[in-house]
Order: structure tokens, then sequence, then C-alpha cells
């Protein structure tokens, strides 16, 4: 493999940053995991995909709600300080998950349950809000830590799912959910021990604002929409996908047909991330949205013509690869936009923005599965992406006139 991954040693220079890297990779595996597990579990126990995913979805939902307040909170108090006892909170409602769905309680106790153990801190923000503070005076080793950041998350979208479902069909249903929460709550523990590398708290009191005031940055808004387009384009894309598998006969492939996605965007992640940034970072978002846009035709033409597993895969590959880059230089941006003692509150809004993306996108590519022919919702995930590069166009535009 030709790739330069010699150009990441820089990112890791400073003491200690391996290790937060290594630990923060632990509890996001475990996000990644949990999703499939509750699914796997709530449907075993109680004989209801229907039950499952709506659970699931609750869960995802309450998590977008609470992560912008933890991520105020970092900002006020420090990482450890909130992320510790944020993590510890889980136990509980996930412990009395797992007893209300052996026990046969009632549904609405599922979906309390799993919406209070939504206090999971945001490790991929905190880990690029440490990377902003460590590398702030060298944008060409912050773009190659964003491009690394962005290629874990992409590996435990890969691994955790594989993962969980592995200990659920192996073990027992409950298996896949309770590794999910030692791996998360380990790993966050680990990540907050690292207290060398966690950006300082400012010395002066900053003055503080609402979550609206911080919306209201220039540019933050149209980020926050691109961000909110890229979760419909994942969320309706892994639905579509797993649809279109399962009117082909061919309905475990859909796990490796996702997997393709993810490896396509992982290694464009890490190519990216070592070429050395030329033009602006709202250019090149509009850049990377538009090739994020073009790459969705593929599987569009794909599904629609019928194709099998094998060409679609080499479609969603290729697809996979458009929206890395773009991520890659979603966060670059919020780290240029937004100030320092408000970063892991603007990094949880990111998320957030994500997050309800996805569940949306998954509503929408159910629907669009159910009433029309396989391969009509890949539709979607191309929208989706031509709405990113609507959000993104008019910075990039502004851009281009100032440097003129």
């Amino acid at each position: 493999m030709s790739l330069p991954l010699a150009r990441y040693r820089p990112v890791f220079a400073v003491p200690g940053s391996l290790t937060f890297t290594l630990a923060g990779l632990l509890g996001r595996l475990a996000l990644a995991m949990y999703g499939v597990s509750v699914v796997v579990l709530i449907a075993d126990r109680r004989g209801s995909y229907a039950l499952a995913g709506a659970v699931s979805a609750v869960g995802v939902l309450a998590g977008a709600a609470l992560l912008p307040p933890l991520g105020r909170l970092v900002d006020r108090l420090g990482q450890a300080r909130v992320a510790v006892p944020a993590v510890l909170a889980t136990a509980l409602p996930t412990g009395a998950l797992l007893l209300c769905v052996r026990s046969g309680a009632p549904d609405w106790t599922l979906f309390l349950c799993w919406a209070l153990s939504g206090t999971s801190p945001n490790l991929g923000g905190m880990a690029r809000a440490r990377w902003a503070h460590l590398h702030r005076a060298d944008a060409a080793v912050l773009h190659r830590a964003n491009a690394l950041e962005q290629s874990l998350d992409e590996l435990c979208f890969m691994a955790g799912p594989v993962l969980g479902m592995a200990l659920c069909t192996a073990l027992a249903p409950e298996a896949g959910l309770l590794a999910a929460w030692a791996l998360g709550t380990v790993g966050t523990l680990l990540f907050a021990a690292q207290r060398g590398t966690e950006p300082p708290l400012p010395e002066v009191a900053q003055p503080t604002s609402t979550p609206r005031g911080l919306i209201r940055t220039r540019g933050f808004l149209p980020l926050l929409a691109g961000f909110l387009a890229a979760g419909v384009l994942f969320g309706s894309l892994e639905v579509t996908t797993l649809a279109y598998t399962d009117a082909l006969g061919r309905q475990s492939a859909g796990g490796v047909l996702l997997a393709l996605v993810a490896a396509g965007s992982c290694a464009s992640g890490l190519a990216f991330g070592a070429i050395r940034p030329r033009r602006p970072a709202a250019v090149r978002l509009a850049f990377g949205a538009g090739a994020m846009a073009a790459l969705m035709l593929l599987p569009l033409t794909a599904g629609r013509a019928g194709a099998g597993v094998t060409l679609l895969g080499a479609a969603l590959l290729a697809a996979g690869s458009g929206t890395a880059p773009t991520m890659i230089t979603g966060m670059t941006m919020v780290q240029e936009l937004l100030p320092a003692h408000r970063l892991n509150e603007a990094m949880a809004l990111a998320v957030s923005a994500i997050l309800i993306g996805i569940s949306t996108g998954a509503t929408l590519g159910g629907a669009v599965a159910q009433h029309t022919s396989p391969g009509t919702g890949y539709l979607l995930p191309l929208a989706a992406a031509t709405l990113a590069l609507l959000a993104a166009l008019p910075a990039a535009i502004r851009e281009r006139v100032r440097t003129r």
C-alpha cells in the first residue's frame, strides 16, 4: 500500500496522545455496538422487530438531545469531571433495561430505560477538541488528526455491529449490550485519566450564551444543516441496502455491503488526511459534498438496474469514499468557526445533527422501501448529498470572492 502513513506520525508527537486515542477507540466501538445489540436483544426476548427498532430509535434521539448539554458542561468543568460521572450514570438504566426485557415488564419501560441510558459522553468530539488544542499551531497536522478520527469512526462502525451480533448470537441475546457497556465504561475512564492532553479550562471565565447564541455564529447553522443531511444519507443508505439485499434473497449480505461503505470511507479518509490541504476549508467542503453527491449516483444506478450483490458492493465501496473527506472538512470548520471554550458543545451539536439525520433517513428509507421497487430508495442518499452541497456552497462562494 503506497499510502504515506508515515505522515501521521507528527499527530502522535505529543506524549499521551496515542493513549487517549486508543482509549477513545474502545468507547466508540461500544457506541457502534449498541444499536444492533439492543435490536437483537429485544427482538429475541420479545419477538418483535417493530418494538426493537422503535426502542433503538428513541435511544438515538435521546442521545442527540443530551449531547449538547453534556458538551456545555464539558466546556465549563473539563472533560474528566463530566465524562466519568456521565458514563457511570449509564449503569443503572442499562441494567434496568436488561431486567425489564427478561421479566416481561411493559413496553414503555424499555423506552424509558434506553432513553435514560443516553448519557454516554461524546468521546469523538472530546478527542477532536484535544487535537484542536494540541495542534492549534499547525493546521496541516490538525488536518491529519481530524482525518484519523474520522477513519477510526469508520473502523468502529465496521467492527462494532459485527462484534455485537456475534456476541448476541454465540453467547446470549444480552451479551452484546453487556459487552458494549463494559467497553464504553472502560474506554471512557481510560480516556478521562489522560489529563495531560486534556484542554485546559479558560483562566478567565468566558461569557456564556445559550445554544441558540452558539448557532448564531456566522457559518455554523449551514454546517449543522450539512451534518443533518449527511445523517439522512447514512440512515437511508443503510436501510435501503438492507431492504435491497432482502429483496434479492441475500439478507445476510447486507452487513457485508454496509461494511464496504465504511471501508471506502475509511480508506479515503486516511488518503485525504495524508494530502496537505491547499484550499480554504469552506471550498474543500463544497468540493467534498459535490463529490459525495456524484458518487451516490453509483448505487442508485446499480440498484435501479437490478444489479446483483457484487456489482452493488463495488458501487457502495466507491460511494463510501466520498463521505469521509466531507465529514473531516466539516469538523475542521467547526474547529475554525467556534471559540475554544465552546468547542465541545459545538462538536456535540454537530453529532446531534448527524444522529437526528440518521433517524430521519432510516425512517424515510424504510417507508420508500415498503412502497416502491427495490433500489428506488437510493434516491434518498443522493438527495441528501445534494442538500449537503447546497448548504456548503454559500460559504465556499464567499471564500472564493474574498480570496480574489
